[in-house]
């Protein structure tokens, strides 16, 4: 009990402040992706970007129509990766990189997601698109 009394002497009251703030802090990337995904409406289009080094090598729609397809992309010499698109999902599932963390990322299918692969310098991210041309007030541009 004497061991529970010297804890509780060093615990302050602006202690459980804080822990309440770094709680509820926590919960602020979940309401912002929930925001983003909340606005795919019926004429949006979701796709897949597959960049290399920074440029857009490829663009996949992902939809129930897109047929189970591999690409396979070579970033540099000794170097592969297999690109697996099944519908309305995408990975990538199989590259010769040492530690395989794209490969582990496993099926992307939500906008945002990404699958990347820094030895090769291969990203893979679904995006979506608004068929009605809408502007985009979500820019933020620098000052």
């Amino acid at each position: 009990m004497k061991k529970f009394k010297n804890q509780l002497e060093l615990v302050r009251p602006f202690d459980g402040v804080i822990v309440i703030l770094l709680l509820l802090g926590s919960f602020i990337p979940l309401i912002i992706f929930s925001q983003t995904t909340k606005d795919i409406g019926e004429n949006s289009t979701i796709y897949a970007v597959v960049m290399i080094d920074g440029e857009t090598v490829k663009e996949i729609e992902l939809s129930e129509n897109t047929p189970n397809e591999t690409f396979t992309f070579y970033p540099a010499d000794e170097q592969y990766n297999i690109i697996e698109v099944d519908g309305t999902k995408i990975r990538n599932k199989e590259d010769n990189s040492p530690d395989q963390i794209a490969v582990k990322t496993g099926w992307i299918s939500k906008p945002g997601e990404t699958a990347i692969c820094l030895p090769h310098k291969l990203i893979i991210e679904v995006k979506v698109t608004d068929s009605s041309n809408a502007p985009d007030d979500n820019v933020i541009l620098p000052l």
